[in-house]
């Protein structure tokens, strides 16, 4: 270690400066050690350095010249962005950095891949279901409070769900699922151009759904104007499932959220999880209100996911299982044996909740049902339905349609089934619509039969929902479409918008039943996504069968 130096006393004098040695020497090893890439760079350097400023001065120039205006541009709008930022609160900075992210450019996936025709273009809330925002104070007294939701035993995952073919769920909360993906957005308006539908049938649907607003109640229910006032339920159920199919959710904000909100309300509290009547809606006087208030909390919770919606889904489905006879039908009251009528019902709010994925379907139902089904059925392939036996089934007829719709959703039943185009042949062929008439038929039997041949898709569809083609002109007339869309009151008044009570058995719910039975008539080419593919042997199966 180099010691420090000792300080010099101030009395000593300065020691001798040495004198400076070999200093041309230095400069010679300087100039002899000098390498050759050293003298390259000291010889080129200049000019480098000459050319590169040259050429920045040029480039500077040009970008003056070709960006004056947009620098002025810029500063005005600096200047305008400073004296607003002082008169204002700051706001947050929207601007999107990331071109790929870019909403505005077109998808680099092909068309059916592209990722708008997947999702919702909504705007999506992710506020739970809570209590409605009316100013009715008895409402507001009632309103269901989601805290502490007691939990239900018969809620414990048992038996999986049937696997089948249907189109899986899934997504995330407060996102339309896949499942009723055809309800919303770009899949909802390409279903509703291939599928036949056009600008009359969805200002149809949007006239009925604006008269059905008007006709909830305070406490979000609806009510028959016919002869079933006290169906409560079953009233609340039709109309909620007529907004659902036209994709309106209460968490997808659109025009009648707050309508669908109060409707569910009124549902959910109306339907304990717990106790001995769990699941078993408060005031459903029959199996068909009980169906028909289940079938809206599953689609509700299939296309929103909402967890407060879960338990009484699941609850209502579970009491639906329950009360299934032991010959695998339903009747107007739990356990007894009933017809096939009730039965399309309940199919209809299992499939729902089996198509959510989440809400546990027990196999062993199903299967029964199916049971029944072989029971009432008719012909070799059993194409036709009656009502508690085969005797008197028939083609073309109501419950022949209920049976045929119910053979789809549980038994497999696509368009490619031989027993499928030989029902739709029937329901085509016996006793047809009369779309001439200026009265409306039988709505339950349309209701069914559109859903059916709209299922099975090709020229039998087209023939339905269209009307026949003209052999000389090629243009179709007399389809269903546009006899419902024509029959629909468009005459200023309270009544525009509805449709006159049938004269079949949807009458006896008056105008708010009817009403909703021609909406989701009309919301038939996107309400529901198609489950199984269909091939070209659809239509050879059909024309075998007409023959």
């Amino acid at each position: 270690m180099s010691k420090s130096p000792q300080p010099v006393p101030a009395n000593l004098p300065s020691p001798p400066v040495p004198a400076a040695k070999g200093g041309a020497v230095i400069r010679r090893v300087e100039a002899a050690q000098e390498t050759a890439q050293e003298r390259l760079l000291r010889k080129h350097l200049p000019a480098w350095v000459i050319s590169g400023a040259v050429h920045v001065a040029l480039v500077a120039l040009l970008l003056l010249f070709a960006g004056q205006p947009t620098q002025t541009n810029a500063s005005e709008k600096v200047i305008a962005t400073s004296v607003e930022k002082e008169e204002t609160e700051p706001q947050d900075n929207l601007t999107n950095e990331d071109i790929g992210l870019d909403a505005n450019l077109e998808s680099a996936l092909p068309d059916k891949e592209r990722v708008d025709e997947r999702t919702v273009d909504e705007v999506v809330t992710t506020d739970p279901l809570g209590k409605p925002d009316v100013p009715d104070p008895d409402l507001d007294r009632n309103a269901f409070d989601l805290v502490g939701i007691p939990s239900l035993e018969a809620n414990t995952p048992g038996l999986a769900g049937l696997e089948g073919n249907a189109i899986s769920g899934g997504g995330n909360y407060g996102n339309m699922m896949s499942s009723f993906a055809g309800r919303s957005g770009a899949t909802k308006s390409q279903m509703l151009r291939e599928g036949g539908g056009n600008e009359r049938s969805e200002a149809a649907v949007a006239r009925g759904l604006a008269w059905l607003a008007k006709q909830q109640r305070t406490d979000g229910s609806w009510v028959f104007d016919g002869d079933h006032k006290e169906e409560i339920v079953a009233a609340t159920g039709l109309a909620l499932a007529a907004f659902l199919g036209a994709g309106e959710t209460h968490k997808h904000a659109k025009k009648y959220r707050a309508n669908v909100e109060r409707g569910l309300q009124y549902l959910m509290r109306n339907c304990p999880v717990s106790g001995p009547n769990a699941g078993k809606f408060i005031g459903a006087r029959t199996m068909y209100a009980q169906a028909i208030g289940a079938l809206a909390l599953c689609e509700a919770y299939g296309m929103t996911k909402d967890p407060a919606l879960k338990p009484h889904a699941q609850a209502a489905i579970n009491f639906i299982i329950r009360a299934q006879a032991a010959d695998g039908s339903w009747g107007y009251q739990a356990g007894s044996p009933g017809d096939t009528s009730i039965v399309g019902w309940q199919i209809q709010a299992l499939q729902a909740a089996r198509l959510s994925k989440d809400i546990v379907v027990d196999p062993n139902c199903i299967k029964k049902a199916i049971k029944f089904l072989d029971k009432v059925g008719a012909g070799s392939r059993k194409t036709m339905y009656g009502y508690r036996d085969a005797a008197g089934a028939a083609p073309g007829t109501a419950l022949t349609a209920v049976g045929l719709l119910c053979r789809y959703y549980v038994d497999g039943w696509g368009p490619d089934n031989a027993a499928m185009a030989e029902g739709v042949q029937g329901l085509l062929q016996r006793t047809p619509p009369r779309f001439g008439s200026k009265v409306l038929g039988n709505m339950y039997y349309y209701y069914y039969a559109t859903q059916v041949v709209h299922f099975f898709e090709g020229e039998a569809w087209r023939t339905w929902n269209e009307g026949p083609k003209d052999p000389q002109t090629g243009k179709r007339t007399g389809g269903m479409r546009d006899w419902l869309i024509d029959l629909q009151v468009t005459k200023d008044g309270p009544n525009y918008g509805s449709w006159d009570p049938d004269s079949g058995a949807m009458g006896r719910t008056g105008r708010l039943g009817t009403t909703a039975m021609c909406v989701m008539t009309l919301e038939v080419y996107y309400r529901h996504m198609p489950l199984y593919k269909r091939a070209a042997a659809g239509d050879a199966r059909f024309l075998e069968a007409v023959k």
